[in-house]
């Protein structure tokens, strides 16, 4: 955690971030807790292995969540177990359990974005989280089809992958990189942006996972940015000035004919397929999220069985 030298707003996590985290010698406490939690469960005897370790999962996520919230003013998102991403039901009830988890912490849950993949189902699942008050923070997010349905649900911040997509492109097209102006991640979320601010979405745009400071500077005026501490270092020791690039005031004042769009299931699910690029990202961040759980859970079921043979 660099919060405090960084002093950042806000705080994201996912899956991979937690993993590598609990590895940590300096957070090992947490991950304790979450162990010593589970073995609480345990003795209620009402629960299955998975259901124990799914708590545990959740307990120690929020263990993390709320010790960064000890050094950032703002928000910490944290992200229902990726394995429920098709699941509207699954995701609505781990949600509202990471928010009481959190309270039981004493942490308001106008202080906690709950985080899923930006999939049709998660994406209904997060309209009725953020009917109930519960904001929401939609990942994973690869293709213009998603912000448009992330939108229309009111969703509370939705987070673009810029990297991601420039990775894709790159491999896609052989080629070692893109001049700012010309980077598909970019562009990608100018387009998003300039269309929400058209039509006065409420919805924040973060810009996530980036590869360069040329990327970050071609976002500048963008509503938020996730920024890895390595590239606040480098901009900060920079003499490369930072221009405005994006403006609320332009978008809403442009003359360009920006269609508002209103997508049921069958053409989101259309939309999608014809963009390779975000089906496939979307597909593979899924994938890798939920092997990160599962790798989350093995640590957390290694330290219950010691835990409980100690005993």
């Amino acid at each position: 955690m660099q919060s405090k030298k960084c002093k950042p707003t806000d705080a994201t996590t996912n899956p991979s971030l937690i993993l590598k985290a609990a590895q940590m010698p300096q957070y090992k406490y947490l991950v304790e807790e979450a162990v010593s939690y589970g073995v609480v469960l345990q003795s209620l005897q009402k629960l299955t292995k998975q259901e124990v370790l799914a708590l545990m999962v959740d307990r120690c996520c929020v263990n993390f969540g709320a010790e960064m919230l000890k050094v950032i003013p703002g928000c910490v998102s944290t992200e229902v177990d990726a394995r429920l991403s098709f699941d509207v039901a699954a995701t609505v009830q781990r949600a509202r359990r990471i928010i009481a988890m959190y309270a039981e912490k004493g942490v308001n849950k106008e202080r906690v974005l709950i985080k899923v993949a930006a999939t049709w189902e998660s994406v209904q699942a997060a309209r009725q989280l953020e009917s109930e008050g519960i904001r929401c923070n939609l990942t994973l997010l690869f293709g213009f089809c998603q912000a448009v349905i992330c939108a229309d649900a009111g969703v509370a911040l939705i987070s673009p992958f810029v990297g991601r997509i420039t990775d894709w492109h790159k491999k896609e097209m052989k080629v070692d990189g893109f001049a700012a102006e010309d980077d598909p991640g970019c562009k990608s979320v100018k387009r998003i942006f300039n269309y929400y601010k058209k039509h006065d979405f409420k919805t924040i745009v973060m810009g996530a996972s980036f590869r360069n400071t040329g990327q970050l500077l071609q976002l500048a005026g963008v509503d938020r940015l996730t920024i890895d501490p390595k590239y606040l270092k480098e901009l900060s020791e920079s003499q490369v000035a930072c221009c405005q690039k994006l403006s609320a005031a332009e978008a809403r004042q442009s003359q360009e004919d920006v269609e508002k769009l209103t997508l049921n299931e069958t053409e989101f699910r259309e939309m999608l397929a014809a963009d390779r690029m975000a089906s496939e990202k979307l597909q593979e961040g899924i994938n890798a999220f939920s092997a990160d759980v599962e790798k989350l859970e093995t640590i957390l079921d290694t330290g219950l069985a010691e835990r409980l043979a100690q005993r």
